[in-house]
Order: C-alpha cells, then sequence, then structure tokens
C-alpha cells in the first residue's frame, strides 16, 4: 500500500510538472506574439546638434538661452514634433534664412524622416528676431531606424 501511495504522489508530480511546463510554454508564446504585434510601433530616441551661421539661435524670445542641440525625443512612425526657436540676425545687414540637415546617422533615417520650419526664404533686417518653428516628422513606413541623430544647420545669407 505505501508502495502505491508513492506511485500516485509520483504521478501527480508528473502532471503538476507538466501541467507547469505547459503554462510557461503559453506564456512564451502569449508573450512573443504580444512583442511581435508591439513591433509595428517603434520609438525612436534622438538627440540633434544646432549650428547658426551669422545667425543666433535661441530658446527665448530674450536671446539669453542659445539653442545648442535638441532632444526629440521618442518618436512614433507617422508622428511629428515642433520645437520652437528664436532666430536672430548678429549682422548689419539683412539676411535670408535658409535650414539644411547633415550628418544622419544612420544614414537611412533621412529617408524617412523630413526636417521643417516655418521660415524659409524669410528675409530677417538686421538687430531683429524671428519666432521660427522646427518641425520633425517621420514617415508611416520607416523600418530599421531604431535610434537616430542629425545636425540642424540655420544659415542667414547675405539679403541684398
Amino acid at each position: 500500500m505505501h508502495d502505491s501511495v508513492t506511485v500516485k504522489h509520483m504521478a501527480m508530480e508528473r502532471i503538476s510538472m507538466g501541467v507547469i511546463v505547459a503554462v510557461a510554454v503559453v506564456g512564451v508564446l502569449v508573450g512573443a506574439l504580444a512583442a511581435g504585434l508591439l513591433a509595428a510601433t517603434r520609438t525612436i530616441p534622438n538627440s540633434g546638434n544646432v549650428r547658426a551661421v551669422g545667425v543666433g539661435v535661441f530658446w527665448n524670445l530674450a536671446c539669453t538661452n542659445e539653442t545648442k542641440s535638441i532632444n526629440w525625443g521618442s518618436m512614433d512612425p507617422n508622428s511629428s514634433r515642433s520645437f520652437p526657436v528664436y532666430v536672430r540676425n548678429n549682422g548689419t545687414v539683412p539676411l535670408q534664412l535658409s535650414i539644411a540637415t547633415s550628418g544622419w546617422n544612420p544614414s537611412a533615417a533621412s529617408s524617412y524622416m523630413a526636417m521643417s520650419w516655418n521660415c524659409t526664404g524669410y528675409s530677417l533686417d538686421h538687430d531683429s528676431i524671428v519666432a521660427a518653428v522646427l518641425t520633425l516628422s517621420v514617415l508611416p513606413n520607416i523600418s530599421g531606424v531604431t535610434t537616430f541623430s542629425f545636425d540642424i544647420t540655420i544659415t542667414g545669407t547675405d539679403g541684398a
């Protein structure tokens, strides 16, 4: 009788162990499926540098807090984020404003992202300030980019 109790106990241990293994496998499969479903949304951390040529770029209207870099934070596909800045003409003649990007890392990021602003071709008189909005947009079909960085160059050229 003692042996049949041991056999039953061992059988219960096997069944319990089988149930535990089955639950673990189901948990792993559910986790894998959930991860696959979440892969459709991608978070893209970033930081960017801002260079200014002939102009100053600032966070505040008083032009005391210079904009040297922008952290765009985490962005999803088919999203955009904007930052207001103030551009000041540091020269003595009117300047035409332009913007350019360079140094995309990885380089493929530039195919899936667009940098724009509201001051393209704007003529900025000497000693003047204009409120500008920098906007970064991420296309919905972005792939292969999980982090990125790039440089923004804001240039003022002689408008005469």
